[in-house]
C-alpha cells in the first residue's frame, strides 16, 4: 500500500541531513522544531511525529503541551538523539517514545545537562550543517576508545573533561584535543590520531536513524492510533495555538490567527465573540460547580450539531479541516457545549433566586424587540377570545 509521505512527518537538523532521511523512509522532513511547530504539524494529519532536533536559546523551544497535544489527537511521538531525547524523556510517562543512547542517558540519569547535545550549526540554507560537536559524542567516542584499547580509563576521563571545560559554540575536535594533549602521553595522542583517522561514530546521527527507522516501522504496522487522556489546556495554552496553528484551506495552509483577524472585522463579530463567551462561561461554572456530562451527552450533542450543520457524514473531515478542527477539539467544543445545556436547565437551581424559562424567555424577547411583534399576535382578533380580559376595564373611580 502505498503510503502518505505525511503519514510520518520528522523535525530534523544537523543530526542527519534531510535528504538522507528521506532516502531511508517515507516522511516529511521539517526543520529543526521551534515552539508552536508540532500544532502546525497536526494537520498534515500524520499517524506519527518524529521529534530529532529543535531550537533553544535565541527561539522559544518546542512546547511540552504541543506534543501532549498530538498525542491527545491520536498521533504516535517519537524522540530521539537532541531535542527529542530530552523531550521523550519528560514525557515518556504520557505516551511520548524515546528511542538511543542519548534518551536512555537521560532517562538513567548518567547525564543531566540538557547542553549536553547542544551544538553550533549552519543554516538551512547549509543544510543544518554541525560546526561543533556536542558532549554526548564525546563521551561515546571515549566509551568506544577505551573498549578499542585506544585509551586507558583516565586518558578517557580526561577527554570528557577537556570537552566539559569548553562552551558548547567552542566544542571543536581539534579545540578538545588541543586541551587534552597536555594530560596524554606522546603515545596515547598517537594512536588516538590513528584511531580518529579511520573516521568517528556520531552517536547524534546513529540515534537519529534509530529515531526514524521506531517511528516508521510504527506507521508501516498499521497499528492503531495511541490516544492520549484527554486534557484541559490553560487558557495562556488555548490562546497560544488559537493563534499559533494553521488550518488547511482549498488555497493550502493558512495560519490560524490570520483568520482571527479576519474574523475581528466581521460586521458580527461582536455577537459571535459573546455567544462563544458566554458559552465558556457557563461551561466553567457548570464545572466550578462540580457538574459533568457523560460521553454519550457529549456525543448526542455532537450528533445535533451535526445534523444543524446540514454536512453529511462523508465531507465532515474536510469541513473540520477547513474549520480549523479535528475529533479532539470539537469534541471539547461539544462538551462545553453540552455544559451549557446543562446549566440551562437548570438555571432556576443556580442561583438562590433563578430566573425560570419564561423570565428567561420574556427578557431575552424584550432585549431583541421580539415582545412587540409577539404582543400584536396575541392580541389579533382570532385569539382574542381566549386572551386575558382587558385587565384596566375596572381600573379608576367613578
Amino acid at each position: 500500500m502505498k503510503r502518505r509521505a505525511d503519514e510520518l512527518v520528522v523535525f530534523l537538523g544537523p543530526s542527519l541531513p534531510a535528504d538522507e532521511a528521506r532516502r531511508r523512509v517515507a516522511c516529511t522532513v521539517l526543520p529543526p522544531a521551534r515552539q508552536g511547530d508540532v500544532w502546525r504539524a497536526l494537520a498534515r494529519r500524520p499517524r506519527a511525529i518524529a521529534l530529532i532536533d529543535g531550537v533553544f536559546e535565541a527561539q522559544p523551544s518546542v512546547w511540552h503541551h504541543e506534543l501532549l497535544a498530538a498525542l491527545e489527537a491520536g498521533v504516535a511521538v517519537f524522540g530521539g538523539s537532541s531535542m527529542g531525547a530530552l523531550r521523550a524523556v519528560e514525557l515518556a510517562p504520557h505516551g511520548v517514545v524515546g528511542v538511543g543512547r542519548v534518551f536512555g542517558w537521560y532517562r538513567d540519569g548518567v547525564v543531566t545537562d540538557d547542553a549536553e547535545v547542544a551544538l553550533l550549526h549552519a543554516d538551512a540554507e547549509h543544510g543544518w550543517r554541525p560546526l561543533t560537536v556536542p558532549l554526548v559524542n564525546v563521551r561515546h567516542l571515549a566509551e568506544r576508545a577505551r573498549e578499542a584499547r585506544v585509551l586507558d580509563a583516565r586518558a578517557a576521563r580526561s577527554l570528557v573533561e577537556a570537552a566539559e571545560a569548553l562552551f558548547y559554540q567552542e566544542r571543536t575536535w581539534p579545540r578538545v584535543l588541543e586541551r587534552v594533549s597536555a594530560r596524554w602521553s606522546a603515545a596515547t595522542l598517537a594512536r588516538w590520531r590513528a584511531w580518529a583517522a579511520t573516521g568517528l561514530e556520531d552517536l547524534k546521527r546513529l540515534d537519529a536513524l534509530a529515531c526514524l527507522d521506531a517511528a516508521s516501522a510504527w506507521v508501516r504496522s498499521g497499528a492503531p492510533a495511541p490516544k492520549g487522556p484527554r486534557r484541559s489546556p490553560s487558557s495562556l495554552v488555548r490562546r497560544r495555538r488559537l493563534m499559533e496553528d494553521v488550518s488547511r484551506s482549498a488555497g493550502g495552509f493558512v495560519p490560524s490567527g490570520e483568520v482571527v483577524t479576519l474574523l475581528s472585522e466581521h460586521p458580527d463579530a461582536t455577537e459571535l465573540a459573546e455567544a462563544g463567551l458566554r458559552r465558556a462561561l457557563l461551561a466553567g461554572l457548570a464545572r466550578s460547580f462540580g457538574l459533568t456530562v457523560t460521553d454519550a451527552e457529549v456525543e448526542a450533542v455532537r450528533e445535533d450539531w451535526w445534523e444543524s450543520r446540514n454536512v453529511p457524514p462523508r465531507r465532515r473531515a474536510g469541513w473540520l479541516e477547513e474549520n480549523g478542527l479535528d475529533d479532539v477539539s470539537l469534541r471539547r467544543l461539544c462538551e462545553e457545549l453540552a455544559l451549557e445545556r446543562l446549566v440551562l436547565t437548570r438555571a432556576s437551581r443556580m442561583l438562590p433566586d433563578g430566573p425560570s424559562w419564561e423570565e428567561a424567555l420574556a427578557s431575552e424577547a424584550r432585549l431583541r424587540g421580539l415582545w412587540a411583534q409577539a404582543a400584536r399576535a396575541a392580541s389579533s382578533p382570532g385569539r382574542r377570545a381566549s386572551s386575558t380580559p382587558d385587565p384596566t376595564e375596572k381600573v379608576g373611580s367613578d
